[in-house]
C-alpha cells in the first residue's frame, strides 16, 4: 500500500515487484495481495491494458482516519480512549486539534 499511496498514477504488479527487489517476491505472490486487496476495497484495478493497473482507493490519511473510527466503534468507554489519546499528543497536536474542531 506505501508504493500505491505514493504514486500518482497507477502501479502495475510488475512495478510492485520491482519496487520491493530486495524481498525476493514471485509475481504471482504479489498478484495475489493485489486481489485480496481489491476485495477488501483499498485498491482499484484498472482492466484496459495488459498487465493490469492498480491505485489505492483513498489516501493514507483516508485509511488511518478509519482505522480510528472503528476502534472506537468496538469500545464501550468511548470517553475515556479519547482522553488517553488526548493526554498523549504533543503541544502542536493539541493546538491542532483544537483549530479542527472549532
Amino acid at each position: 500500500m506505501d508504493l500505491l499511496w505514493a504514486t500518482e498514477g497507477t502501479l502495475s504488479a510488475y512495478d510492485i515487484q520491482d519496487a520491493l527487489a530486495d524481498r525476493k517476491l514471485a509475481a504471482t505472490t504479489v498478484l495475489t495481495v493485489l486481489s485480496r486487496l481489491e476485495k477488501k476495497g483499498f485498491v482499484a484495478r484498472s482492466r484496459e491494458a495488459r498487465p493490469h493497473r492498480y491505485s489505492a482507493q483513498g489516501s493514507r490519511e483516508d485509511h488511518m482516519a478509519d482505522l480510528m473510527h472503528d476502534v472506537l466503534g468496538t469500545v464501550t468507554d468511548r470517553t475515556a480512549v479519547l482522553e488517553r489519546f488526548v493526554g498523549q499528543v504533543t503541544p502542536e497536536e493539541a493546538e491542532i486539534l483544537r483549530r479542527l474542531l472549532r
